[in-house]
């Protein structure tokens, strides 16, 4: 299947490996470690392909990848199976699959992205630097509201490289996912597989975790995308400038839009299934995103770092370094009044340096001296996390106030939290009235703190719990003012923004362990020891190695 080899080179959602089948069952699956655990389609497999079928294999889950029947088609219910797999149509390129479905005359309907962690390197300056370019197309196919995101690689050839789609399924409510393996297409597996024991991080859920779409660089400056803030660099014989699609690629800052809506919809369809009765089975399942980082998205400063000089004053950092600003001041409203911290260019640039930063691509050679293309790059609470609390919120599952006083629990570390995550000890598992819920996490947390020190994340919660429902949003406010004014003192310091950028880069040391992580030239590399200690930020600024 030499459609196969050419592919995302590390979270990938079928990763090649070799093993026996049989003619009469369908290629064998084993599972191959990868960035994690992932099932392998063997080589000799591929001859028990059917073409003109779609076939079926959900990593974790599946041992075989089979054909699926006319019933489990029909069932499928998303822009790609009801209007090319059901009506005989397999195309097996970009090009082929958007020409097959219906053109519509309405004004945008189609939009066309481009993305490269290597973007924004100068081809001349390395000619041998892979690019790993990649298209993403948002197409509203059925309705004004776009029902398919694709996503595949610019370079190379069509036929070859990787071709994937998440495609919105309206009356099942869920994300159907799809991956093009010559000469069929791989029904992946849906949303609800992202949260099922099996398939939960495994083949496209190890990136999809939560089952919705990802734009990890999500935000201004929308990190390693074509926008309004930078311009993908390409070589001036470079062939991707007579693609078609090229033609047509928009800035970022409308994909973002798109993402949000996509992933807010599968929140709100997701809600409505699981609380249908009036009962939680599965109360642990939502609980994980108040109380832990399932996800992160990618911030950075607006600033290109090559541009910036001693004599360019401040630099202001991601808000979402210093706090979870989105859950805590946009939807919950926190009356914070601060002013966020400004870090002097002066330390900035000295960090460079007494820190070695640089690009490495290590499987080229290549290495440049340097932050990345935007400087500073830290993962932030990821925006599906904070959307399903917010529609929690909304839906009266939880009250502003339980959602605002689990963030203050060490809201100075909004993501990677240990002590906000041992809250999740007392999240029932089983199922539960969802208008109990809430009630029964309380009382879990303050009959524990009982016997704790007050340092405890239960002894914060529940002293937090108890202030007057008049008095909270003020107190935690307060709480947070004085966080920032103490940060704006220590990161006036040399030292104190070193210390800043160890728990930067202890921070993305974390992210890169996740299966998020893709590319090396996604986040700078430095001579901070691989073994040194996580760190932690203190309430008051400063900066220490976790207990």
């Amino acid at each position: 299947m030499d459609g196969f080899r050419e592919r995302r080179r590390a979270t990938a959602w079928l990763q090649q490996g070799r093993t026996g089948e049989d003619s009469t069952s369908g290629p064998a699956i084993e599972r191959a470690t990868t960035h994690g655990v992932f099932a392998a389609l063997g080589d000799a497999g591929t001859q028990a392909l059917h073409a003109g079928k779609v076939h079926r294999f959900v990593a974790g889950v599946d041992q075989r990848v089979r054909p699926l029947s006319a019933q489990e088609l029909t069932a499928l219910g998303d822009p790609m199976a009801t209007l090319l797999f059901r009506q005989g149509k397999f195309p097996m390129t970009v090009q082929d699959l958007l020409s097959e479905l219906p053109q519509s005359t309405t004004p945008g309907s189609q939009a066309v992205y481009l993305i490269s962690e290597a973007g924004q390197i100068p081809p001349a300056a390395a000619p041998d630097l892979p690019r790993d370019m990649r298209f993403a197309i948002a197409r509203a196919a059925t309705s004004r509201d776009v029902d398919l995101l694709v996503s595949t690689g610019a370079n190379g050839d069509p036929a070859t490289t990787f071709l994937q789609v998440a495609a919105w399924d309206e009356a099942a409510g869920v994300f159907n996912y799809y991956m093009r393996i010559d000469p069929v297409w791989i029904w992946a597996g849906n949303s609800w597989s992202s949260l099922t024991t099996g398939s939960r991080g495994n083949g496209c859920f190890d990136s999809h975790i939560n089952g919705s779409v990802v734009m990890k660089e999500l935000k201004l400056p929308w990190i390693n995308w074509q926008s309004q803030a930078a311009t993908i660099q390409l070589a001036p014989d470079d062939t991707l400038r007579d693609n078609p699609l090229y033609k047509h690629v928009i800035g970022a800052q409308n994909l973002e839009l798109t993402v949000r809506s996509l992933i807010s919809r599968w929140t709100a369809a997701r809600l409505a299934a699981v609380t249908q009765g009036g009962t939680l089975r599965h109360p642990e399942q939502l609980m994980r995103h108040l109380f832990t980082s399932t996800a992160v998205n990618l911030a950075s400063t607006a600033t290109q770092s090559s541009t910036i000089t001693p004599a360019d004053g401040d630099l202001a950092l991601p808000t979402g370094f210093w706090l979870n600003s989105d859950a805590l001041l946009d939807d919950l409203q926190l009356p914070v009044s601060a002013s966020l911290p400004l870090a002097p260019a002066t330390h900035y640039i000295a960090s460079l340096t007494k820190f070695d930063f640089r690009l490495e691509e290590k499987t080229n050679g290549f290495s440049q001296p340097g932050d990345t293309f935007f400087a500073f790059v830290v993962p932030e609470a990821a925006c599906e996390d904070n959307d399903v609390v917010q529609q929690m919120v909304q839906q009266g599952i939880i009250t502003a106030k339980f959602a605002a006083c689990a963030l203050m629990v060490d809201f100075t570390n909004p993501v990677f939290s240990p002590d906000r995550a041992q809250l999740m000890t007392y999240v029932p598992t089983t199922a539960t009235e969802t208008a109990g819920l809430q009630d029964k996490i309380v009382q879990a947390i303050v009959e524990a703190a009982a016997s704790l020190p007050p340092s405890s994340p239960e002894s914060r919660f529940a002293a937090d719990w108890a202030l007057a429902d008049s008095a909270w949003p003020n107190a935690f406010a307060n709480r947070i003012d004085d966080y920032l004014g103490r940060v704006s003192k220590l990161i006036s310091m040399s030292s104190g923004f070193d210390d800043y950028v160890r728990l930067a880069e202890s921070r993305r040391r974390e992210f890169k362990v996740m299966r998020l992580n893709e590319f090396e030239l996604t986040l700078p590399t430095t001579n901070i020891p691989e073994h040194a200690p996580r760190l932690r930020m203190n309430d008051d600024g400063t900066v220490v190695p976790r207990p």
